[in-house]
């Protein structure tokens, strides 16, 4: 069984809707979701949230925040996650924003720096990898492992 079908599964037992709010991913996890069979039972919605503007616009992230502490971090990650399932209704959100490069780093964030959020229920909690400057795709299929292993590991 893959580790999306056990995530759909736990999902599924908790009776949990999950919705995206994707940045550097651009809608990859939600498509490894709904690659599952019985998805539809669980899944709600995804935004891909690229700009600045569509994160404040459609999920509800506060310019302010992005301002403070930059796009790519776990604070923006947080609101995207918080955001997204609110603004769908869903028990469970996961927010994604990270530099895939091969442009787009500072002295501060590199290449392959990645935030995440994960909002379950009243919970919400983040995390920052640094997946390297393995190459833009590889950094994308990186990230979307990371959140269903990480999906697994919060709603057991």
């Amino acid at each position: 069984m893959s580790i999306e079908e056990k995530v759909v599964d736990l999902l599924t037992q908790h009776n949990y809707h999950i919705s995206f709010a994707e940045s550097c991913t651009a809608g990859l996890c939600s498509a490894r979701l709904i690659n599952v069979a019985n998805a539809s039972k669980v899944f709600d919605a995804a935004f891909t949230t690229y700009s600045n503007e569509s994160k404040v616009e459609y999920i509800g992230v506060k310019s302010e925040t992005i301002d403070k502490y930059g796009v790519v971090s776990e604070e923006v990650a947080a609101e995207m996650a918080k955001g997204v399932a609110e603004k769908t209704e869903s028990d469970v959100g996961v927010g994604i924003s990270g530099i895939a490069g091969p442009t787009g780093a500072t002295e501060t964030k590199p290449v392959g720096m990645v935030c995440f959020g994960f909002k379950v229920r009243d919970e919400v909690k983040t995390y920052t990898k640094y997946f390297g400057n393995i190459g833009r795709q590889n950094v994308r299929n990186a990230s979307c492992d990371f959140v269903f292993e990480t999906l697994l590991s919060l709603l057991k």
